[in-house]
């Protein structure tokens, strides 16, 4: 007999008036998705207008001003708050779901060892792929990236764009750290690595899948395709990390990216001065040397990180209060 399929409702915040165009897209997306959500939940984070302009535009789907502190976390966790379906699925205010998204998220749910589910994020380029910018390099705009699992696998983290839990694993866990991820004076990320790492942590053998079948476009403005963009979110990454690190410790924190610096980088420094070496693509050497300045970045946002977390300015240690239910584990 056949699993019933679990209940869905999609979470996706908001937090400025100038992505509204997007936003009535990706809602849109989840309107006529194979499998029906239970809700759709809109949270606007800390902004009144925004909320007040909505209220008229979306009148079918859940509204909900952010209780939690200002940045994506706390929006994340105000949503996840009111949703009453089995699985909770979040999606950016900036990608539209493919017709399947749900469907094919929810069906690895019939095994009770799989806590949470994400897929492939693809960019779709306000104007062209720049010629520097590898597609090995798309982590840097919230997208699945060359070396990423072409198959159903399990991993240890998913992508925030296109991520799904089970209610109860993040009501076990506590939600998400309000202290990672986009924040207005902050410009962090990593909290879906962070509480990946923390729910396996808590649940002993379970299991977090990646499906490569399971689609979202994400919207990518021509800005974040320059270089300087592209440096300082890779500084901004390696301040992420380290913060991670010092969260969950550095093997787990870790483990993923080592894989990625050894394996996927050098293959695109080599092919990139290989194309250009060749001449069958003039941008190959302007490739190679994205990546390199990319990974120097990084490296220097981790150290710096590193520092900052030894000298206690990263708040980590304590007793957790009710809204903060992590603790530093080494």
């Amino acid at each position: 007999m056949a699993s019933e399929i679990p209940t869905v409702s999609v979470v996706i915040c908001t937090y400025t008036e100038k992505r509204l165009s997007l936003l009535a897209k990706v809602v849109d997306s989840v309107r006529v998705q194979s499998l029906a959500p239970e809700q759709i939940i809109v949270v606007v984070d800390h902004n009144e207008d925004l909320y007040k302009r909505l209220i008229m535009d979306f009148q079918d789907v859940v509204l909900v001003e952010s209780g939690g502190q200002p940045g994506l976390a706390g929006a994340r966790n105000t949503g996840a708050s009111i949703a009453t379906a089995e699985i909770i699925a979040f999606l950016d205010d900036d990608a539209e779901a493919a017709p399947d998204w749900l469907e094919r998220l929810s069906v690895f749910y019939d095994d009770p060892d799989v806590l949470a589910v994400g897929g492939r994020v693809d960019p779709v380029w306000e104007t062209a792929r720049p010629a520097h910018f590898g597609e090995e390099l798309d982590w840097i705009v919230g997208c699945s990236h060359r070396g990423m699992p072409r198959v159903a696998t399990e991993v240890r983290n998913l992508i925030g764009a296109n991520m799904s839990f089970r209610r109860e694993v993040l009501e076990h866990v506590g939600g998400f750290n309000h202290e990672l991820g986009r924040q207005a004076v902050k410009p962090l990320g990593c909290e879906e690595t962070e509480i990946c790492i923390r729910a396996s942590l808590a649940l002993p053998g379970a299991r977090i899948v990646y499906d490569p079948a399971a689609v979202v476009n994400h919207h990518v403005p021509a800005t974040r395709g320059t270089l300087n963009y592209m440096l300082a979110r890779a500084w901004s990454e390696g301040l992420s990390k380290a913060q991670v690190s010092h969260l969950v410790g550095h093997k787990r924190a870790l483990r993923s990216e080592r894989t990625y610096v050894r394996r996927v980088l050098p293959r695109a420094v080599l092919s990139g001065i290989r194309d250009w070496g060749t001449g069958n693509d003039t941008a190959g050497l302007s490739r190679a040397g994205a990546v390199l300045a990319v990974l120097a970045c990084t490296t220097g946002g981790y150290l710096r990180g590193r520092q900052l977390a030894h000298a206690a300015t990263f708040r980590t240690e304590g007793a957790p209060s009710q809204n903060e239910p992590w603790r530093t584990v080494t």
